[in-house]
């Protein structure tokens, strides 16, 4: 399995945990240059009400009292397109990659990515717009 699969699979893994204790199902990594993970963490609006607490939000806090350049150079992984603020808080923590799942449900952001000279691979994870799919169909009030 390469680095991008295992990255990956954890940010699907956390989108399946949020599922389960009834948020939506987006998750987020965040991996070092060395391969190891230094941030984890799902969508949790529902669960607690703040409209911040995305995944890709969730992943920066889990790692809370570092310092900001920890970011510096890592590849952040998440199972659907950032939002506008998340990809803000991207750019602002100088992340070097994004590993996106599935575009189709949001998507717009990358070529701002781009544009900061963030690379982005939108991977078209069949998995992953199918669990989105199957989410959105069963909870249209939430989405």
């Amino acid at each position: 399995m390469s680095a991008d699969e295992i990255g990956y699979q954890i940010a699907l893994q956390e989108a399946r945990d949020s599922m389960a204790v009834g948020g939506q199902p987006i998750g987020s990594s965040i991996v070092d240059t060395d391969g190891n993970v230094i941030g984890k963490g799902h969508n949790m609006v529902m669960q607690t009400g703040s409209p911040i607490f995305h995944a890709e939000t969730s992943a920066f806090h889990s790692v809370l009292h570092k310092p900001r350049s920890i970011f510096e150079g890592t590849t952040l992984y998440t199972t659907l397109s950032p939002c506008s603020m998340c990809t803000g808080a991207i750019i602002f923590f100088k992340v070097k990659k994004v590993v996106i799942g599935e575009n189709y449900h949001m998507s717009g952001r990358e070529d701002f990515l781009r544009q900061h000279g963030i690379e982005v691979v939108v991977l078209g994870h069949k998995p992953t717009q199918e669990l989105l799919a199957s989410y959105i169909e069963n909870h249209e009030v939430d989405w």
